[in-house]
């Protein structure tokens, strides 16, 4: 009888102690504490967006669910680097336990912002070069996350203008200057563009309101379009694709979402796959590892993405030797 109430009483207690911890337990599953998450944002753009969507399917996956024990605090600058700045230091004041911050102008601003809250990054061209974190293999500090500048990309889109468009000669490149992942961008693909025995001929915004303008400047100018990782441009893309169809150029682009929105051709990746890659650093972040000790992270999947549709709009003839290695979007 006295070790069936000694048992009785240490089950009880156990029962106490669970409760007065962290974590709830429900059956054998723990479930996790509730988190608030603020995801800053530059612009609005497929890209982007499945960047954020890929972070939250993670978290989710992982146990925390927006509405259960998930808060997230999503804000968009809409292009606006005031807003950006802003955004940074609402979130910072609001004392959320991680940021995502979604482009290289959002990461910078949030940096700026604290050195306490642990911060994310993702859609980031150089990390190193905008000093967002002091190496890839040792980020330092309170920062870390993924980039999205697969070493062959640029390298591998480029030299195809030359296999698809053989005639071609000038490249024309829209981009905004202001922003420092496409500057690096374009003076990556300039390189390669000069390897190759072609001509580049640069245009640059300052709004996406501009974009269609820039494109139309380009038309006797450029054989071929490229269009970077830039957001500004990317934001308005809708704008350079018509110019290209109506004047029949082909459109190169730097990622594959690009493509689908009606381009010709890119090596590209799924953001949401990089997006998801971040929010499996979240779930180590909250669950007590530091963003010092996790290295950036980078693309896996490279692939040829070409757009069929854009293809004929553009008066491209593809070919089964074009298409054979190729992801085919826009049937």
């Amino acid at each position: 009888m006295k070790k069936i109430l000694l048992a009785l009483l240490c089950g009880a207690l156990f029962m106490l102690t669970a409760c007065g911890s962290g974590s709830k337990v429900s059956g054998n599953k723990e479930e996790k504490k509730t988190v608030k998450i603020g995801i800053t944002q530059l612009v609005e753009h497929p890209s982007l967006d499945a960047s954020r969507e890929g972070f939250i399917a993670a978290l989710k996956d992982a146990g925390y669910e927006e509405g259960k024990n998930l808060k997230i605090d999503y804000q968009n600058a809409q292009g606006d680097m005031n807003n950006n700045m802003m955004i940074a230091q609402n979130l910072v004041a609001d004392q959320n336990d991680l940021i995502l911050a979604i482009t290289t102008s959002s990461a910078q601003a949030a940096v700026k912002s604290t050195k306490d809250i642990p911060i994310l990054f993702t859609a980031i061209t150089d990390p190193v070069g905008a000093k967002l974190v002091n190496s890839i293999e040792q980020p330092g500090g309170n920062v870390t996350g993924t980039s999205d500048t697969h070493p062959e990309a640029i390298k591998k889109t480029i030299s195809s203008i030359k296999e698809f468009i053989p005639d071609a000669k000038k490249v024309g490149i829209i981009y905004n200057s202001g922003e420092p992942n496409s500057v690096v961008n374009v003076e990556n693909a300039k390189k390669v563009i000069k390897e190759i025995g072609l001509e580049a001929v640069e245009t640059t915004v300052s709004t996406s309101s501009e974009v269609k303008q820039a494109a139309e400047s380009l038309v006797g100018r450029a054989d071929v379009f490229y269009i970077p990782k830039d957001n500004t441009v990317v934001a308005a893309l809708e704008s350079v694709i018509k110019v290209a169809n109506e004047k029949k150029i082909p459109t190169f682009v730097g990622e594959g979402d690009s493509v689908k929105r009606g381009t010709f051709a890119s090596y590209g990746f799924e953001y949401h796959d990089l997006g998801y890659a971040t929010g499996k650093m979240a779930v180590e972040i909250l669950e007590g590892k530091k963003p010092s000790d996790i290295p950036v992270g980078f693309p896996e999947n490279l692939e040829l993405v070409i757009n069929k549709k854009a293809a004929e709009q553009e008066g491209i003839t593809l070919t089964e030797e074009m298409m054979k290695n190729a992801k085919i979007v826009g049937e």
